[in-house]
C-alpha cells in the first residue's frame, strides 16, 4: 500500500479542495445544488481518487484511479472557467485556482506517465 500523504499530487489536490470551498462560499444560493455542488464534488473527487488508488494493491488499479483523478481535474477546470464567465467567481480567486489546478494537472499527469512506463 502506498502512502498518499507523501505524494505532491495529493498535496496539491488537497489544496485545491480547500481553495474551491472558500471560493464557492460566495456563489449565489440558487447555485448551491447546481454549479456549486458540481464544482465541489469534482474537487473532492481528485484527492479522494488519489487516496483510493494508493490503497489498491496493483499498479493497474492505482493508474486507473489516477486517471479518474486527472479527469476530475479537467472537469473542475472547465467548471471554474464557466463560473468565472458567469460572474460567480472573483478574478483573484479564479487566478489562484487556475494556477493551482494547472499545477495539479501537470503533477498528476506526470505521475500517470511515469507509471505507464512501469505497467
Amino acid at each position: 500500500m502506498r502512502d498518499h500523504t507523501k505524494l505532491r499530487a495529493f498535496e496539491l489536490a488537497d489544496e485545491v479542495v480547500v481553495l474551491v470551498y472558500r471560493a464557492t462560499a460566495g456563489f449565489p444560493k440558487e447555485e448551491l445544488f447546481g454549479l456549486t455542488s458540481q464544482i465541489r464534488r469534482a474537487a473532492v473527487s481528485v484527492p479522494s481518487n488519489i487516496v483510493e488508488g494508493c490503497a489498491r494493491d496493483s499498479e493497474a488499479d492505482y493508474l486507473r484511479f489516477l486517471n479518474i483523478a486527472f479527469g476530475s481535474l479537467r472537469e473542475l477546470h472547465y467548471q471554474l472557467n464557466l463560473s468565472k464567465r458567469l460572474g460567480f467567481l472573483r478574478n483573484e480567486d479564479a487566478t489562484l485556482l487556475e494556477a493551482k489546478v494547472v499545477e495539479a494537472e501537470k503533477v498528476v499527469n506526470g505521475l500517470i506517465r511515469a507509471l505507464r512506463g512501469n505497467v
